[in-house]
């Protein structure tokens, strides 16, 4: 629902989406919504929903998924700045460029010692172990950082493009205003998911195992000590 109404305001009062014309900006708001908010919020749900398969693939996959939703930002951001240069407006001076580009900086280091820290080898159980918390923590941040930078991207768009009629409940406003609410519901519901107790994916009795071996080796302590 989230992905449809976003493409039906941009196809229906923005004229749709195109590369090379007038149109190469509105990549930027799709992009960014299916990139920075709904691929980053499966990629959070991933340990959840597969909760009983092998920690690697799973792992993969939660990877796998935040390097896409890196890849359609990017092109998103791309879109923009092109955009702006075409038609000669200045860049990053809007509060909205400014928490969008440290969301996707900070995102981009996340993504990168995410993948340091867990899929490639080389750091030790303890290091792990510490870093963990962090890494949960600073996920959620950026997702939360992700919708909000959504909805002033939206606020500002409709600024921009309606401002004279948007305070008469015109239907393109409508709509814009919808696909906020829906931003919100959406980060609600992958949060919701998150926090409860239960869906929580239980380790594995050979993860467990494999997990003390590796402290073994990293460490250099029996699993006892």
């Amino acid at each position: 629902t989230l992905l449809a109404a976003t493409g039906a305001w941009l196809g229906r009062y923005r004229g749709g989406v195109a590369w090379h014309s007038p149109l190469q900006f509105n990549a930027h708001p799709l992009c960014m919504v299916l990139g920075m908010v709904f691929l980053q919020g499966d990629a959070l749900l991933v340990y959840r929903v597969f909760r009983h398969e092998a920690k690697r693939s799973t792992k993969a996959l939660h990877a796998l998924l935040h390097g896409l939703a890196l890849v359609i930002a990017l092109v998103g951001i791309i879109a923009v700045f092109e955009s702006h240069r075409t038609e000669g407006i200045p860049n990053m001076y809007s509060l909205h460029s400014w928490c969008g580009m440290a969301t996707f900086v900070l995102y981009l280091l996340q993504w990168l010692l995410g993948c340091g820290f867990f899929l490639f080898p080389g750091a030790s159980f303890s290091l792990r172990g510490r870093y963990k918390p962090q890494h949960i923590f600073f996920g959620i941040t950026l997702f939360i950082l992700s919708i909000t930078s959504c909805l002033l991207g939206i606020t500002e768009m409709l600024l921009f493009k309606i401002s004279d009629s948007y305070s008469h409940f015109v239907p393109e406003g409508i709509l814009a205003n919808t696909l906020g609410v829906l931003l919100v519901a959406f980060g609600l519901v992958v949060g919701y998911v998150l926090t409860r107790e239960e869906w929580k994916r239980p380790p594995l009795a050979e993860e467990l195992a494999l997990s003390m071996d590796f402290k073994t080796l990293t460490e250099g302590e029996s699993p006892g000590g």
